[in-house]
């Protein structure tokens, strides 16, 4: 066998048939001449990270997340730092890194990505002892994660996320003090501060048109609409691509504070956190080997991904 030692960490319940996932993935490691993998499964109790650090004992190379947001962030918690990749087979219906890869919700697009042999060391962002790779946030949109049910998402995929937000678009703007890399408290009142590493939305969207995922900076993006004349002038540009995005602060930095008069909502990666009044993130430069679409130095994670589900149906 020429391949890398492999693990895959599994939510069972984003996966409709485990069995013939499992066939699938050792049918096409084995065609490409790679070992079988290995299996661990989440628990309620523990989403991933303890099952991924397992599979790193346990001699694995590289590790693939299957599963939703939460599998995909607790894995990369306990990747980060390591020389061990991560490869994406997204589940259910699907998850923000999976989002920003190009890889949809098939599975089969996901091995392809990891046998094509694209690997590029990415930054993630740092919250007390969880990581994140693509952007975290407080307020609005973790609002809209809650208030989005797993039978919506499951019927009508990332569009149910439209009538989660759509309960919050009228609420109360936040108080909040921003501060970046130790610099002076900014006061503001947004809608949301999100925290980004790449830029990308559910639905392919991209609201972070600047964000390079290794350039050893975050990207900082405070909204602040407050009717719902601004939230249609704001959606409007971020859809169509414009260079300036009405109601919407952009900045670029290594360490972000953000402390509120309340407790808000907040989210890593699409999954929700306990709410809080303060956020403290830090960047940890190139700190995740990422299983990437060649060609892998492209600062777009997605680039030629098409290519890539084309080769997969062979998969």
């Amino acid at each position: 066998m020429s391949g890398p030692r492999t693990a895959v960490v599994v939510n069972p319940a984003k996966v409709a048939d485990i069995a013939q996932l499992k066939k699938a993935i050792g049918d096409g490691l084995r065609k490409a001449g790679w070992p079988e993998p290995r299996w661990y499964e989440t628990t309620p109790e523990d989403p991933g990270r303890g099952q991924a650090k397992q599979a790193v004992s346990d001699g694995a190379e590289l590790v693939f997340a299957c599963g939703g947001d939460g599998t995909v962030t607790a894995v990369v918690t306990a990747l980060a730092g390591t020389d061990v990749a991560l490869a994406v087979l997204p589940a259910g219906t699907g998850n923000l890194l999976a989002a920003n890869l190009g890889l949809g919700t098939d599975p089969a697009t996901g091995l392809q990505v990891a046998l094509d042999g694209g690997r590029r060391r990415i930054d993630v962002g740092a919250i007390d002892d969880r990581c994140f790779v693509v952007m975290a946030g407080m307020g609005f949109d973790a609002q809209m994660l809650e208030d989005t049910s797993e039978r919506a998402k499951k019927h009508i995929g990332w569009l149910a996320y439209v009538g989660g937000g759509a309960k919050h678009l009228l609420d109360r703007p936040m108080r909040v003090r921003i501060r970046l890399d130790g610099g002076a408290p900014m006061p503001r009142r947004p809608r949301a501060v999100i925290i980004g590493n790449v830029g990308r939305l559910q639905g392919g969207v991209r609201l972070l048109k600047k964000a390079v995922p290794d350039d050893g900076k975050l990207n900082v993006a405070i909204l602040s609409p407050s009717n719902l004349a601004h939230w249609i002038a704001l959606a409007f540009a971020v859809v169509r691509k414009r260079e300036r995005v009405p109601l919407m602060e952009s900045y670029t930095a290594s360490r972000v504070e953000i402390y509120s008069n309340r407790a808000q909502s907040r989210q890593l990666d699409g999954d929700l956190i306990s709410p809080g009044k303060a956020m403290k993130i830090h960047v940890r430069p190139k700190a995740l080997l990422l299983c990437v679409p060649q060609p892998d130095a492209d600062p777009d994670l997605a680039h030629d991904a098409d290519a890539v589900a084309e080769r997969a149906q062979n998969l």
